[in-house]
């Protein structure tokens, strides 16, 4: 082949590929351009809407801007402005990236698509006019979701949803969907969907917002709100004004009247009645009818009045009739009565409360009774040193025959007392450990000064001091595992110090419940269903403890 024969089949080559290239500009598809209103200062993420793969090979699709400052985009990351495939990236918005944006794609048959868009780039203080459009309907919990882009942006980089009403912070909400539980007018206004999200570890802003309106809400119905009762009393010869109220639902400010009849005539049609009607609108709709009678006659007690209520869809309506006052004396004295039968019934209730208390114990469920395999019902704490003689006597008095005789031969409890149950020679400390544990009460006899000694003056000889260590371990039980209750019992007086001279943790007890006074020089107190002894049994436990043999005991 010549020269000049290779040269004109060069020629024709280029020309064929020349045409090609020009043919294949001039059939590429140009799709609908988008549009969108920017941020100055967020970053925006955008996918053609209806561009089906986003990750397309970067080589494929060309990204450039139009206008009189035609650049290409670039693919450099590091760039405030580049592209991947078909998403393009703006960092940072300033007002010069306002303009329009072309994808050209070429897709492996050689097809060519075009995908425009335009940007407008506003200022925070415009975001009121960049809503995404409106949110209306009639529905009483709204759902506002995030606008489509900002959504995208946040699942694309896996950032975290916000939401702003307005310029404030709505807390807890970070989910693409925002709830608004029966929505009043109180909740319309802007709701701006904000992502926050990273790229190249830079943290960027993207948001959308729409307006929510809520509509009124209009709800037709008729409720009579007054008259209210059947009946109404009056006396012969006064004047009354009867009420008749209307409901007729919100904002339901068509066909809503209250009217009054009387036997079935209108008011006007009968003398000495006068009506006044009123319409209350704002939200809630009332209609009210005042029905004046100047001067209530006989006739009138025979007469049926009728309130009538006229909504948009329905009627109601409540009869009322006139009812003569009859006097009140009656009612007062029978009140009186009530009162005082109700006063007397407490009273009595409250004094003879114990014995009610006892008289009902024996018919109780047993519960968790008999599962108590305790052998003592009471564990008896009492002093015995630093008393005068006299005290002394009366204590011993007291503990020794008094007690017993009472509550163990005649109640069938069984008690624990120091120096006549301890065995001697035994361990003091096991002793009273062993026996307190085994005991469901403390009893704890009071005399003046009693507990101030025997905690103020402690000896080193346990023995000696009978009250000492069953006061320490019994009040442990007490207060600190709460095992046991305990009862108070006061011989003689306090004196003026009253019991201020006892330890706190005793006090704290006295607090909670008063110490059980024995009254001296009563002749009724020693039988055993006087008032001292019924308190004394309403603290001990509902069933004696079961006798057991002594060697069980040790």
């Amino acid at each position: 082949m010549d020269v000049s024969r290779l040269l004109m089949v060069l020629v024709v080559v280029i020309s064929t590929l020349g045409g090609k290239s020009e043919a294949s500009n001039s059939t590429c598809i140009h799709l609908d351009q988008d549009r969108y209103k920017l941020i100055k200062g967020e970053a925006f993420y955008y996918v053609p809407t209806i561009m089906e793969d986003v990750n397309l090979p970067d080589e494929n699709i060309t990204w450039y801007k139009n206008g009189p400052d035609y650049k290409n985009i670039t693919t450099d990351e590091a760039q405030r402005i580049h592209y991947h495939g078909g998403a393009l990236l703006l960092l940072n918005i300033s007002d010069e990236d306002s303009g329009y944006y072309t994808a050209r794609h070429i897709t492996p048959s050689d097809e060519c698509f075009y995908y425009p868009v335009r940007f407008e780039v506003f200022s925070e203080n415009s975001r009121e006019n960049l809503t995404y459009g409106r949110i209306k309907n009639s529905y009483q919990n709204k759902l506002i979701l995030c606008p489509r882009p900002v959504e995208d942006t946040c699942i694309t980089f896996k950032g975290n949803f916000s939401w702003l009403k307005g310029n404030n912070l709505l807390p807890g909400k970070h989910e693409a969907r925002l709830r608004l539980e029966n929505a009043s007018k109180h909740d319309e206004g802007i709701y701006t969907c904000i992502c926050t999200w990273t790229h190249n570890n830079k943290v960027y802003n993207s948001s959308g917002s729409w307006r929510l309106i809520v509509p009124d809400q209009i709800v037709y119905k008729v409720e009579i709100v007054s008259p209210t009762n059947k009946e109404q009393l009056v006396d012969e010869g006064d004047s009354i004004k009867l009420n008749c109220t209307v409901y007729c639902g919100i904002n339901a400010k068509r066909d809503c009247m209250a009217i009054w009849r009387i036997n079935g005539s209108s008011v006007n049609q009968m003398e000495g009645y006068n009506e006044t009607t009123t319409l209350n609108f704002r939200t809630d709709t009332y209609s009210t009818a005042i029905l004046t009678i100047e001067r209530v006659s006989a006739k009138d007690f025979h007469y049926e009045f009728k309130c009538h209520g006229v909504g948009y869809y329905e009627t109601n309506s409540s009869t009322l009739t006139l009812k003569q006052r009859e006097s009140i004396i009656p009612l007062i004295i029978a009140g009186v009565c009530v009162v005082l039968i109700a006063v007397f019934t407490a009273m009595l209730v409250k004094y003879f409360a114990i014995d009610l208390a006892l008289l009902l114990r024996p018919y109780l469920p047993p519960g968790r009774r008999n599962k108590d395999t305790r052998v003592y019902d009471a564990y008896v704490v009492y002093q015995t040193q630093s008393l005068d003689k006299e005290t002394e006597e009366k204590l011993n008095k007291f503990v020794t025959k008094t007690l017993p005789s009472v509550l163990e031969e005649k109640c069938g409890y069984r008690l624990f007392i120091q120096g006549r149950d301890d065995i001697p020679g035994e361990d003091r400390v096991e002793l009273v450990e062993r026996c307190i544990k085994q005991s469901r009460r403390l009893m704890v006899i009071l005399t003046p000064g009693t507990e101030s000694e025997i905690m103020g003056n402690p000896t080193s000889d346990q023995t000696s001091v009978t009250g000492g260590l069953d006061y320490q371990v019994g009040l442990h039980y007490a207060l600190v595992q709460r095992e046991m209750s305990v009862i108070l019992i006061q011989l003689g007086e306090t004196g003026p110090q009253g019991y201020t001279h006892l330890p706190p943790g005793l006090q704290h007890l006295i607090r909670k419940s008063a110490p059980i006074r024995w009254p001296e020089g009563s002749q009724k107190v020693f039988k055993w269903n006087s008032r001292f002894w019924k308190k004394v049994q309403y603290l001990m436990p509902t069933i004696p403890a079961q006798k057991c043999d002594s060697s069980f005991i040790i």
